[in-house]
């Protein structure tokens, strides 16, 4: 079980947890020991999470959303699996603690009449620059 929040744990079900072996430098352990976890966790059938959750979760997730709806999380960092294990499963908690929360709807606003004013004379005073620019003529 996998605790979330006060209000939202993941059963053990959802997650999925498969053992490599890690890239990298490492020695003869890196050859011999599976350190490095991919973990699986199946939002799309997620029953703790609602749809709103998950729509903001897919877009946080990205390359890691799978097409059947899937996270995956892979974790390499360190030498020991169960250390891993615990990393891979904190990224996870964390995106979805992300995505629970909903973003502020925007209040609109209209530009005060003294900003208006001060736009208009800022336009005016920068074409009157600009029609100066022209060729010079003979006119004496």
């Amino acid at each position: 079980m996998l605790r979330i929040n006060d209000h939202i744990a993941i059963a053990d079900w959802e997650l999925v947890e498969s053992f490599t072996r890690a890239q990298g430098p490492g020695g003869q352990n890196v050859n011999k020991v599976s350190t490095a976890v991919e973990l699986r966790f199946e939002a799309e059938r997620s029953p703790h999470l609602t749809a709103p959750v998950k729509a903001r979760l897919k877009r946080l997730a990205g390359r890691k959303w799978t097409l059947d709806g899937a996270i995956i999380i892979r974790a390499e960092e360190t030498r020991s699996q169960a250390r891993n294990r615990e990393l891979a499963r904190e990224r996870l908690a964390e995106m979805i603690r992300a995505a629970l929360v909903a973003p502020k709807r925007r209040v609109k606003t209209k530009p005060t009449l003294g900003s208006q004013r001060r736009r208009l004379k800022a336009k005016a005073i920068r074409g009157e620059v600009k029609s100066m620019r022209g060729k010079v003529g003979d006119d004496e």
